[in-house]
């Protein structure tokens, strides 16, 4: 369905002439395409004046617009915070996509603990624990906690040390100083501990002078095993700090940008500078930018990177002048509680360090252009050999594919995973509890979900929009017949449906006795394999997810002093009951709002259960 002209111009004369965000769908009520504007009459306008000089990719948006919301707002700015929303949330097809779904790391140290360790965590939390980062990186994180460990004598074992009976291998390789055998006290652990801050906190000096001091002073007692030991840490954190030499004087943070551009795909380098440091760098895909300027990349990779990002330089360095730059930094001031500045360097060691970004996105453009050339071959010959196998008239667009996880007929539950153009779209995933099946009965479970799903469609539900080109059971004969039997009783049996046996991957088809066999190498078998995997997947997290919250909630109801509260803040901090028993006092404790004594009940009740 296409907007008439007179449709059009109704809905030109409706919108407001203030800031706001424009959504545009598709026949289907799919989000195709979110924008800001100063004004929305004026922008959405254009649209449809002259398109044929706008490009390829405007024609096809313009094309495709079936129905045309709008959200009025008091200030662009606002806007340009909806418009990064609404984009994270919809993933529409015709948007420039920043396909990042990082959670950034940290390195966390518990203080309140006796002997403390090094932990990665993706999110810091109002526990009163020492929190360094963000790292641009996993690997980044990584790297830091393998050189601390190299370098501090610090316990890696999670969990309480008061049922360790012997030392593990680190202690014997002096790796660890063993204090589950009480062979360091809380008060020598934590001078170690104070060294590692140091260090993480990028105070080499500083602890470089605290080494040497503690060497000479081995030295003079004599005790030249400790005096050699020193050294040799001395000698580590000297070679790891001449590695992160300050190259910036004014000690400031500030992120280097740099884009290198294909086709409809582009490449933003990151390189993060955090006090002065070069603290790493990160390689962000782009997605849907056919026709797209280099400006128009980076207002869109600022504006969605840092919409969530943990820290906002007070610096952005790009190698152009971005349009509309007024409103992108008043969106960021915002979100950073401050000034922030973007500049384009012309030389010295800001133009260096901008030129070196360039190269590593031109190399990291390459190696995502071959990467999605195989996947979109991959994709397009699985389609194809699905449309020839199954004697489909069109190529299966949409696939969704249904799963049933439970055990022992407990805690029933479905997926329904999407597929778009052979690839996961992950945004419209969707699960479901099964309501009226009682014990283990797939074919009844089955029947429940499907039923759900395409009523759901029939109400008109945006989150079911649109119906799928092909749904895919996982089952053999009976399973498919009892689907078809759900579909077609509700006006929907045009759907094409099959079912993939997992035994031999033998696909079933209605009115058909035998099985389709496709053939071992073929990339159709291949991508019906990979939803099917998919699907069971995510039913499998789902039903662990739902079963863990359960299980932790009936162990909680026997603990004295935990109340429905309490075990909701425990339940957002600890994920299972294997987590919360390893927990020592002094851990439990450090959730906002479980008080001590409540901690010390918890930690006898899951001592006393093991």
């Amino acid at each position: 369905m296409v907007l008439s002209q007179d449709k059009i111009s109704e809905l030109l004369k409706e919108l407001p002439s203030s800031p706001g965000v424009y959504i545009m769908k598709d026949k289907y009520q799919d989000v195709i395409y979110v924008g800001k504007a100063i004004s929305l009459k004026n922008r959405v306008r254009s649209y449809f004046q002259q398109t044929e000089k706008k490009g390829a990719k405007v024609t096809a948006l313009v094309r495709n617009i079936a129905y045309l919301d709008y959200i009025a707002t008091d200030s662009e700015v606002e806007a340009l915070i909806l418009e990064s929303n609404l984009i994270k949330k919809y993933r529409p097809k015709y948007n420039i996509s920043l396909k990042d779904d990082k959670q950034y790391p940290y390195i966390r140290i518990n203080l309140k603990e006796d002997f403390p360790l090094l932990e990665k965590v993706r999110k810091m939390s109002k526990d009163k624990a020492k929190y360094f980062g963000p790292y641009p990186s996993g690997t980044a994180v990584n790297e830091t906690i393998n050189a601390v460990k190299k370098l501090f004598p610090l316990r890696t074992c999670k969990g309480s040390l008061a049922n360790k009976d012997r030392a593990c291998l680190n202690y014997h390789i002096k790796r660890c100083l063993a204090p589950c055998q009480g062979l360091i006290s809380r008060e020598d652990y934590h001078k170690i501990i104070d060294e590692v801050i140091l260090f993480l906190e990028g105070k080499n000096t500083q602890l470089i002078k605290k080494l040497e001091t503690e060497m000479h002073k081995a030295a003079e007692n004599l005790d030249f095993e400790a005096a050699a030991k020193v050294r040799d840490q001395l000698q580590g954190v000297k070679a790891i700090a001449e590695k992160q030499k300050i190259i910036f004087s004014d000690l400031e943070d500030r992120d280097i940008l740099a884009v290198a551009t294909g086709e409809n795909l582009a490449c933003i380098q990151v390189f993060s500078v955090r006090g002065g440091k070069l603290l790493g760098s990160d390689s962000f895909k782009l997605e849907n930018t056919g026709g797209s300027s280099e400006s128009e990349l980076f207002h869109a990779f600022i504006t969605q990177f840092y919409s969530n990002a943990p820290i906002i330089p007070g610096e952005i360095l790009v190698p152009i002048d971005i349009e509309d730059s007024n409103v992108l930094l008043e969106f960021l001031a915002k979100k950073r509680n401050g000034k922030v500045v973007i500049r384009v360097p012309q030389k010295g060691d800001k133009k260096a360090l901008l030129d070196m970004a360039d190269k590593n996105a031109k190399l990291q453009l390459e190696t995502f252009i071959q990467q999605h050339e195989k996947n979109k071959e991959e994709a397009e010959q699985g389609l194809l050999d699905l449309t020839k196998a199954l004697g489909l008239e069109d190529l299966p667009w949409r696939m969704e594919c249904f799963d049933i996880s439970n055990i022992q007929g407990e805690h029933t539950v479905a997926s329904m995973v999407v597929f778009e153009g052979g690839k996961p779209a992950r945004d419209k995933y969707r699960k479901f509890k099964i309501r009226t099946v009682e014990g283990p009965n797939d074919f009844a479970s089955m029947a429940e979900v499907l039923t759900r799903r395409l009523q759901n469609f029939k109400d008109g539900d945006e989150k079911f929009m649109p119906l799928p080109h092909l749904i895919i059971i996982d089952g053999g004969k009976g399973q498919l017949s009892s689907a078809r039997e759900i579909m077609e009783g509700m006006g929907l049996g045009d759907i094409k449906t099959i079912g993939l046996a997992k035994r031999e991957e033998e696909v079933f088809v209605p009115k058909v006795s035998e099985p389709i066999i496709l053939p071992r190498n073929s990339k159709g078998l291949y991508m019906l394999q990979r939803i099917r995997d998919e699907a069971h997947r995510f039913a499998i997290t789902f039903h662990r997810n739902l079963r863990n919250k359960n299980t932790l909630t009936s162990e909680l109801d026997n603990v004295p002093g935990v109340g429905p509260s309490r075990k909701k803040l425990l339940l957002k901090t600890f994920k299972s009951v294997e987590e919360i028993s390893t927990k020592d006092v002094g851990e439990i404790a450090a959730v906002p709002g479980i008080p001590w004594n409540v901690a010390e009940q918890l930690y006898k009740y899951f001592r006393k259960s093991k």
